[in-house]
C-alpha cells in the first residue's frame, strides 16, 4: 500500500481523464465531467461518491478509481491501479487547507495535556471543526450522462451485475429446494430414515438461509440503484422539454405524470423480480413435471394454463387501463378546479360550482368495482385452478413417479401465484410507462456539457443569421430571416406590437428555445459547443413576468441561483448592493431575516413589482455578457423604471431590452 502519493500524480489533467476513461470502459460520448467541491468535513464520503475523479494535489493531478473500505485506488501515470490508504489521501488533500491552523491546535493540545496516544485523533477532529465546510480541493468527477444509453447506465452502476448474482443465487435456492425435497421424499418412501441422507436434508435446508438472505439483500440494493437512475434520467427529460410541451399539460397532468413517474419505479421494481422469479420457478416446475408420473403430458397441462393464465391478465391490463385515464382525469380536474377555485366563485352560479364531479366519481367507482374483480380472478382463481388441473394431470402411478410430479405441481402452484401478482404488477408500470416514456426519452436529447470552455473577449458578443421559429401547434412560423449582431457595449432596444415575435426572437437569443433554421453564435461558438451551461454564462435573460417564477426558498437563493451555490460573503454583498440600486432596500429592512428571509407562496409574498426587481436582479447578477429583458420595466411605475432603468444600464455591458411602443 503507498504512502507517498507523490509517484502517483500527473502533471497533465487532460491525459489523466483520458485514461481514466479508457480505464471506465465506456464510450466518452457517454461521459460527462462535473466539478465537485470537496471540504474537510466527511471528505472520505465525498471522495467515495466522486469517484472515479481527478484531483488537483500540490500543483499536480490525482485520478482516483475507486474509495471505500478504508482504501482508495488510485491510477498513476503508467496506468496501474495502486492501493492506498483513505484516511492518508485525505490527510495529504486536507494539508495545504490545515496548515494555517495547525499550529495554534497542536499548542490548544499541548495547553490541555492530552495524551500523545490520543492526539493524532484529537487533532483531526479539531482541524476538521476548525475548517468547517471550507472547500479544501475540486473533484472533476466522470459519470455517465443522464441521457446516454440507460443499459449503459445499469452497467456502470453495477446494477446489471448485481441482477445476473440476484438471478443466480434464485437458481441455486430452487435446485436445492428440489433437492431437499428429492432426499426426504425418497427417504419417507422408502419406509426408512437414513442418518447420513438425514444430514444432508438439514444441511441442504441450511444452506438455502444464506442464499435467501443473500438474495433479499441484493433484490434491494438492485431496486435502489434502478430507481435512482430512473428517476436521475426523468428529471434530466423534464430539463429538456421545450416550454411548449410543458405549456399544453395543465398543471394536473403534470402532477398525474409525477405520480405515475412513482408508480414506474415501485411497481416495475418489485413486478419485475417477482416476474423473473416466477419465470424461473415455472421453469423448473415444468423440468420436475417432465420426471413425474404425468411426463410430457403435464408438461403440456401447464403451458396450456400459463396460456389461460396470460389471457386473464390481458384482460386486466385492459381494466386497468381505463381504469388509470378515468383516476388520471380526476386528478387533472380537481387540480384545474383548485386552481381557479377563486374564478369559479366569483364568475359561476353556485349550484354550478360542482357539475360533473358526481358523474365523475361514479365513472371512477364503476371501474375500481370492475377492476377488482379482474384483480381478483387473476390473483386467486388462475392459481387456484392450475391445482386441480395439475392433480387431475397426475393420474395413477407409481409412488415415486406421484410424489416427483406432486411436487411439480405444487412448486408450478407458487410459481403462477408469484407471476400474477408480478403481472398486476408489471401491468401497472406498463400503463404509467405510456405517460412518462415522452420524458425519458426526452432525456436522450441532452449532450454532453464541454468541461470547460473560456469567455473569451471577443467584440462581437451575439450574432444571429437567418433565423426562424415556428411552435407546433402553429402552422406559419412566428419569426423567420430573423439577423442581427450585437457588439460588446451596446444597448439596444427591441420594439414590436403583440405576436411581432420580439419574445420569440429574446427567447432564442437566451438559448430557451433552439431555433428550426438559421445560424445562432455567443461570442463566435455556437449553443452544441458551448451546451447549456456556457450560454448561460454568455446570455442572461429575465423573461416575460407570466414565465419566469419566484420559487420558495430564500430571497438569495432567488436572486443568485444562476451563481455557484451555496454563496460567498461577497456575492451576499453584491446581492444587497443591487437590491439597494432597483429600490429593493425597504423590502430588506422589512423582512425580519433579510435576503435570508423565505418568499414564495408558502413565504414572503412579494408585490408584482417587487417580484419584476428580483427577475432584474437575478439576470443582472449572473454577470453575463449580454443581458436580454423581456417587458421587465412594464410593472413599475415611473420612479422605479427610471431607478431600474439605470441600474441596468450601469450593471450590464451589454443590454437588449425588449419592450411593447
Amino acid at each position: 500500500m503507498h504512502g507517498d502519493l507523490n509517484p502517483l500524480a500527473w502533471t497533465s489533467e487532460g491525459e489523466l481523464s483520458e485514461a481514466l476513461v479508457r480505464h471506465c470502459r465506456v464510450e466518452k460520448a457517454d461521459l460527462e465531467i462535473e466539478p465537485v467541491s470537496l471540504d474537510a468535513r466527511g471528505l472520505l464520503e465525498q471522495l467515495r461518491r466522486a469517484a472515479p475523479c481527478t484531483i488537483r494535489w500540490n500543483g499536480r493531478h490525482l485520478g482516483v478509481v475507486e474509495c471505500r473500505r478504508g482504501h482508495a485506488l488510485v491510477l498513476a501515470p503508467d496506468l496501474s491501479v495502486q492501493r492506498v490508504d483513505a484516511g492518508a489521501l485525505c490527510e495529504s488533500l486536507s494539508a495545504e487547507a490545515e496548515s494555517p491552523f495547525a499550529a495554534e491546535i497542536d499548542r490548544i493540545l499541548m495547553d490541555c495535556a492530552v495524551p500523545a496516544s490520543r492526539r493524532p485523533r484529537a487533532r483531526a477532529a479539531l482541524l476538521r471543526e476548525r475548517l468547517g465546510a471550507r472547500p479544501i480541493s475540486v473533484a472533476r468527477q466522470l459519470r455517465v450522462r443522464p441521457g446516454s444509453s440507460f443499459l449503459v447506465q445499469l452497467r456502470s452502476a453495477g446494477v446489471v451485475a448485481r441482477l445476473s448474482r440476484l438471478a443466480a443465487a434464485h437458481a441455486f435456492e430452487y435446485v436445492l429446494w428440489i433437492a431437499a425435497w428429492w432426499i426426504v421424499g425418497s427417504a419417507a418412501l422408502a419406509g426408512h430414515i437414513d442418518w447420513g441422507w438425514l444430514t444432508c436434508w438439514i444441511l441442504t435446508l441450511a444452506t438455502i438461509v444464506p442464499l435467501r438472505i443473500y438474495a433479499t439483500w441484493s433484490q434491494g440494493v438492485a431496486g435502489i440503484g434502478l430507481g435512482g437512475l430512473l428517476k436521475q434520467r426523468l428529471l434530466a427529460g423534464v430539463l429538456e422539454l421545450s416550454p411548449e410541451a410543458i405549456r399544453r399539460q395543465g398543471a394536473g397532468q403534470l402532477l398525474g405524470c409525477a405520480m405515475e413517474a412513482e408508480i414506474v419505479e415501485s411497481l416495475a421494481l418489485t413486478g419485475g423480480l417477482a416476474s423473473a422469479v416466477a419465470v424461473l420457478e415455472l421453469l423448473l416446475a415444468a423440468a420436475v413435471l417432465a420426471l413425474g408420473s404425468g411426463g410430457a403430458l403435464h408438461v403440456l397441462l401447464l403451458a396450456a394454463w400459463v396460456m389461460v393464465s396470460g389471457f386473464a391478465a390481458w384482460r386486466y391490463v385492459r381494466q386497468r387501463a381505463k381504469w388509470t385515464t378515468r383516476r388520471l382525469d380526476m386528478t387533472h380536474d380537481l387540480v384545474e378546479r383548485m386552481n381557479g377555485h377563486r374564478t369559479r366563485l366569483a364568475q359561476s352560479r353556485p349550484e354550478h360550482w360542482h357539475d360533473g364531479e358526481d358523474e365523475a366519481l361514479d365513472d371512477y367507482l364503476a371501474a375500481s368495482a370492475a377492476l377488482d374483480r379482474r384483480g381478483a380472478m387473476l390473483s386467486a382463481l388462475v392459481p387456484r385452478g392450475w391445482l386441480i388441473v395439475g392433480l387431475f394431470g397426475l393420474g395413477i402411478s407409481a409412488a415415486p413417479g406421484f410424489a416427483v410430479g406432486l411436487g411439480g405441481v405444487l412448486l408450478a402452484h407458487q410459481a403462477l401465484q408469484r407471476l400474477m401478482a408480478g403481472a398486476a404488477q408489471l401491468s401497472g408500470a406498463a400503463i404509467a410507462w405510456k405517460r412518462v416514456r415522452t420524458l425519458f426519452q426526452a432525456a436522450a436529447v441532452a449532450t454532453a456539457e464541454p468541461v470547460s470552455l473560456a469567455s473569451g473577449s471577443a467584440q462581437t458578443v451575439l450574432e444571429a443569421h437567418d433565423l426562424s421559429f415556428r411552435y407546433p401547434d402553429r402552422a406559419e412560423p412566428s419569426l423567420r430571416g430573423a439577423s442581427l449582431r450585437i457588439e460588446r457595449g451596446d444597448w439596444l432596444l427591441l420594439e414590436g406590437s403583440s405576436g411581432s415575435g420580439k419574445s420569440t426572437l429574446a427567447a432564442l437569443l437566451a438559448g430557451l428555445r433552439r431555433p428550426e433554421s438559421g445560424l445562432l453564435l455567443a461570442g463566435g461558438l455556437d449553443r452544441a459547443t458551448l451546451g447549456a451551461t456556457g450560454w448561460r454564462k454568455r446570455v442572461a435573460a429575465a423573461p416575460q413576468y407570466h414565465e419566469n417564477h419566484i420559487f420558495t426558498g430564500s430571497l438569495a437563493f432567488n436572486l443568485l441561483m444562476g451563481r455557484q451555490w451555496p454563496p460567498t460573503v461577497k456575492d451576499m454583498a453584491e446581492a444587497t448592493a443591487v437590491c439597494q440600486e432597483l429600490g429593493l432596500g425597504g423590502l430588506l429592512e422589512r423582512m425580519p431575516a433579510g435576503l435570508e428571509q423565505i418568499v414564495g407562496d408558502t413565504g414572503w409574498q412579494l408585490s408584482q413589482g417587487e417580484r419584476s426587481r428580483v427577475f432584474l436582479a437575478r439576470a443582472l447578477l449572473q454577470n453575463p455578457a449580454l443581458v436580454v429583458l423581456d417587458e421587465s420595466f412594464a410593472a413599475l411605475d415611473p420612479v422605479n423604471l427610471r431607478q431600474c432603468l439605470e441600474c441596468a444600464l450601469r450593471r450590464a455591458e451589454t443590454l437588449l431590452v425588449v419592450a411593447h411602443p
